[in-house]
């Protein structure tokens, strides 16, 4: 059996150049980053900016497991299925973080025969957006020490600086640190942190941003620190915009490729969903729509973060309605989700699977409350009995959920047409997309929303540092903002050890920061970390390359 980069590497890639004719997209168009990949220019906004937009696919999940959902895999595999049905699709990704492929999650561009192409490149460098949107955040950070070193004309109290420090990677080591030693010269000392770069508030600034206007006006805006007098300083204080705005000249214009069946893919921008808004770019979404009939995007993990996120802050920033909902489900992650080890979940349990199956009837229910279509899509694995396959089909008929075998890892674009048949017919009927929660409400009332009608909670609690925080803030009008709950993805609870469907918990918000650029409130749950470790046998150890150049051991 071919590993997922040995399927990629024995893919025939079409030129970049004839994947963009098919969307009638013009060569001055596009900004090539060798054969196989390239930027989309500025004009090609402006051109198709009067064309009507096409259907709006979003592909969630139940809460991911070790054992494996195959959201990436589904999504790729439903754009190479649309295809086949004769359909005019195109899907919108979020590019991969270093520290997941060289962490404990490996690559993140699909697996099997519905991968996004060319894989090597996608989950290392790419064409440097992770790169533009690190140097850009740290600028600002060094900006803003240099001010405090050279005199602190604003009063910057460095006890009260907020913005932190980015890699992307997970280096634990990182998390809390001391900079400015070794005398006056280095800088002023104190305590510092960094966190990984698809957590910083850079990275949600430039995958909402409308424009360059924009994206300059956004990070100008982020609330960078406190003066001794307390009141709060911005990243257009200390005159850092222009230049971060600068560095992300490249990177704000979305990146085309394809998938392994020669299927358009927009990838940009890769917020985490567990730390951060979870969704690929407002500007590659919203091309997208203008450039086929339907745009196939994701949101990270599962429902109860990136889908509830796309939904109730990009969708509300970008005014976009999504006309079909998919939730990916396994056997196995289902039956991992009733506390059975990573390591059986391969093996026949309809027992198992008869307890776990209530996690996807909570995301089921979830998605439903926005007025949008939902279909499950049964991603299906090779350990898949057929009895374990019919009893997931007989519960969703239950439910009244439209549904699908997809075969699309084993068999590509052909194993998923009966999933594109139904969603194509979930985008006809009628949809009445509604946030799950006003804009005109308190904070804690839209913490307490998304918790007791997302997560399942009987209720929450503020700890006094989460109080103290609120109060701080309430003088820059947080509660006309959206929320952004940074939570474990492994459980709708904020405890990553109450899987399935738990009831009767207390969601515990220990922090509140506001990302004031990127225009929502970010409120931290249980102990969720915005700079990850690795773990103790890293992907990064099963990585090499060759004198050729050739890449083994990737995914």
């Amino acid at each position: 059996m071919l590993t997922d980069i040995e399927i990629a590497q024995q893919a025939e890639l079409l030129p970049i150049k004839k994947i963009a004719e098919n969307l009638g997209i013009k060569e001055d168009e596009l900004e090539y980053y060798g054969n196989y990949k390239a930027k989309l220019s500025e004009k090609l906004f402006v051109r198709v900016s009067n064309n009507p937009d096409g259907k709006l696919v979003l592909v969630t999940a139940i809460n991911p497991t070790p054992a494996g959902e195959g959201k990436t895999t589904t999504t790729a595999g439903l754009g190479q299925a649309m295809a086949k049905i004769g359909k005019n699709a195109i899907i919108a990704l979020r590019e991969p973080s270093l520290g997941p492929v060289f962490g404990i999650k490996g690559g993140a561009a699909g697996g099997g025969y519905a991968q996004v192409l060319p894989m090597e490149d996608i989950n290392l460098h790419f064409t440097g957006d992770m790169h533009a949107i690190t140097s850009a955040n740290n600028l600002c950070c060094a900006m803003l020490d240099n001010h405090i070193q050279q005199g602190n004309k604003l009063g910057i109290d460095p006890r009260r600086i907020l913005i932190k420090r980015c890699l992307d990677m997970n280096d634990r080591a990182l998390r809390n640190i001391v900079i400015g030693m070794g005398g006056k010269v280095n800088g002023v000392p104190r305590e510092d942190h960094f966190i990984i770069t698809v957590a910083s508030e850079v990275m949600a600034i430039l995958c909402l941003a409308a424009d360059v206007s924009d994206l300059k006006e956004r990070l100008g805006k982020i609330l960078v620190a406190y003066d001794y007098s307390g009141k709060p300083v911005f990243a257009k204080d200390i005159k850092a915009d222009g230049a971060m705005a600068t560095l992300l000249k490249d990177a704000v214009k979305p990146n085309l490729v394809q998938t392994l069946e020669g299927t358009p893919a927009i990838m940009h921008g890769g917020p985490f969903a567990n730390i951060a808004h979870g969704c690929n770019s407002v500007r590659a979404t919203k091309l997208a729509l203008k450039l086929a009939d339907y745009c196939i995007t994701e949101a990270g993990f599962g429902s109860d973060l990136g889908a509830e996120k796309f939904l109730d802050i990009k969708c509300r920033y970008a005014d976009l309605k999504p006309s079909a909902i998919v939730v990916v489900a396994t056997c196995r992650a289902l039956k991992y989700n009733a506390n059975i080890s990573k390591d059986k979940c391969g093996e026949v349990n309809l027992e198992a699977l008869k307890k776990g199956i209530v996690n996807l009837g909570v995301h089921i229910d979830n998605m439903r409350k926005y007025g949008v279509p939902v279909v499950v899509a049964i991603n299906r694995f090779s350990t898949d009995s057929q009895e374990e396959l019919e009893f997931i089909e007989n519960y969703c008929t239950e439910k009244g959920a439209d549904f699908a075998l997809s075969d699309v890892f084993a068999n590509g674009g052909e194993g998923g047409k009966a999933l594109a048949e139904k969603v194509c017919q979930a985008c006809e009927k009628e949809a009445d997309f509604a946030p799950i929660y006003p804009l005109n409400i308190p904070l804690k009332e839209k913490v307490k929303a998304i918790a007791t009608k997302i997560y399942g909670a009987k209720d929450v609690v503020f700890t006094t540092q989460a109080e103290k925080s609120i109060k701080e803030l309430s003088e820059l009008n947080i509660d006309k903002l959206p929320v952004c709950v940074a939570k474990t993805q492994y459980s709708l609870s904020d405890n990553p050890q109450l899987l399935g469907a738990p009831k009767d918990f207390t969601i515990t918000v220990r922090n509140v920061t506001l990302s004031n650029g990127a225009g929502f409130v970010v409120v931290y749950t249980g102990d969720i970390m915005t700079m990850p470790g690795l773990p103790k046998v890293p992907a990064a150890e099963k990585i090499d390359v060759d004198n050729s150049g050739k890449i083994s051991g990737l995914f």
